[in-house]
């Protein structure tokens, strides 16, 4: 016996325009199956139509019978919950942003790695590396990071060289680079 489609919130056309609105493709083609049934055609060629089984199509019949439109969507699934809570993944965040600290972390800049001993000391949560980035990009914080600055450079000297090294620089500007450079060399 086949089943019916009960609920008449939704006409044939509504559920083809709210299919194509849809973000989600799963759901929208089941409202498109929907349709189909509803134009008379046979849950089996409905189903067909659609890539799905004619056993799934009675099944979001049911639920759309029960629930309307919301029903079609996948519902969350359940599974292992998240190894930091928000407020510990929001930590993360303004640590890595801060950045490392030579003297605190050992490090003059955060891998992965160093991020998951901070997380294991800090949180008392192991996390494997892989994990760790997956939680890093949920963050939106991508691989790329500042250039570290060693603790002991100094940037006058960088920007002389910046600018003795310069491309564009004149002849003479250039021609006592080498004097300018053992100028730096303390000692």
């Amino acid at each position: 016996m086949a089943v019916a489609i009960t609920r008449e919130d939704h006409s044939i056309g509504e559920l083809r325009r709210e299919a194509a609105r849809a973000k989600d493709g799963r759901a929208a083609r089941r409202m498109l199956a929907l349709a189909l049934v509803l134009e008379g055609k046979s849950r089996t060629e409905a189903a067909e139509q659609c890539g799905m089984d004619r056993q799934t199509l009675r099944d979001w019949v049911h639920r759309y019978n029960e629930e309307g439109l919301a029903g079609l969507a996948d519902r969350p699934l359940s599974g292992r919950p998240p190894r930091l809570t928000p407020k510990q993944m929001s930590e993360l965040r303004e640590i890595v942003e801060a950045g490392a600290d030579p003297e605190e972390h050992g490090v003059v800049r955060f891998r992965r790695i160093d991020l998951c001993k901070i997380a294991e000391c800090r949180f008392g949560v192991r996390i494997a590396e892989r994990t760790m980035g997956g939680l890093l990009r949920k963050l939106g914080l991508g691989r790329l990071s500042v250039r570290p600055q060693h603790p002991k450079s100094d940037p006058e000297a960088q920007e002389l060289y910046k600018k003795l090294r310069r491309p564009g620089a004149p002849v003479a500007a250039r021609r006592g680079q080498g004097q300018a450079a053992r100028d730096l060399v303390p000692g």
